[in-house]
């Protein structure tokens, strides 16, 4: 399985409106797009204007014609009037030392991940339910310590999180852009049973069986869920962030 997260910005006034594109408009490209499992829209916040789209593909492959056979092209030529102008300005400098400001456009960013190892290989891939709460633990693995963090990630923490309550899908997925990058998934049937795992304690003796090949942490969190409710930062190497889920569609 494949996964692209594309990162957007949307102009505060066409926020409702950009939704209904999404659904109108994105929905039905996709699932008649080969390989897209997946689609969702999630925001920030009940009041941000920062989306992410992510989409789940059986392979990278059928992610890649998405891109390149100009489906992606032309939803994004759509989506353009809905993104907010650069509030980012560089320095211009010239020879004669005088120098300029000047706004640089800013354009969506995409992040793309294939996934290494899942809970069930057999599975049927399915969010549908508008309560499924999305955890995120991203991971930068020291030099050398990869495939022994895969190892263990199989071995151990899948198994594991079999038996917890709630966790409805696992997966290890491996950056394409960086090496050492990767990201543990974790689908849950709602964000209580989330919520209980990590205060359980069972989360941090899981990350205690694997920190050592760890050099750099930090948790992502991204709640697909209605209602927005930030949690204090578990510590100064964790990074927490929640995201309302704004729609979502399976295509299997």
């Amino acid at each position: 399985m494949f996964m692209r997260f594309f990162q957007l910005e949307i102009k505060p006034e066409f926020v409702n409106e950009f939704k209904k594109f999404y659904e109108y408009i994105v929905f039905p490209k996709l699932q008649k797009t080969l390989g897209c499992l997946f689609a969702g829209l999630i925001k920030s916040g009940p009041k941000g204007n920062k989306f992410v789209s992510i989409t789940f593909w059986e392979t990278k492959i059928y992610a890649e014609n998405y891109e390149t056979k100009g489906i992606f092209q032309e939803l994004l030529k759509q989506t353009k009037p809905y993104l907010t102008d650069s509030a980012e300005w560089k320095i211009h400098l010239f020879n004669n030392s005088d120098y300029e400001y000047a706004p640089v456009s800013e354009e969506p960013v995409i992040k793309k991940y294939s996934v290494q190892a899942r809970k069930n290989e057999e599975e049927k891939f399915d969010i549908s339910n508008s309560n499924m709460y999305l955890r995120i633990v991203s991971a930068k693995i020291q030099d050398g310590e990869i495939d022994e963090f895969k190892k263990l990630y199989s071995e151990i923490i899948i198994p594991q999180l079999k038996s917890v309550k709630g966790c409805e899908y696992v997966y290890l997925i491996e950056s394409t852009s960086e090496d050492d990058e990767f990201i543990s998934l974790t689908i849950w049937d709602n964000k209580e049973n989330a919520d209980l795992y990590e205060a359980s304690g069972k989360f941090n003796l899981l990350v205690k069986k694997i920190s050592h090949t760890f050099s750099h942490f930090y948790l992502w969190k991204m709640a697909l869920e209605k209602e927005y409710n930030p949690q204090k930062l578990p510590s100064e190497n964790m990074k927490i962030e929640h995201y309302d889920l704004v729609t979502g569609k399976s295509f299997v």
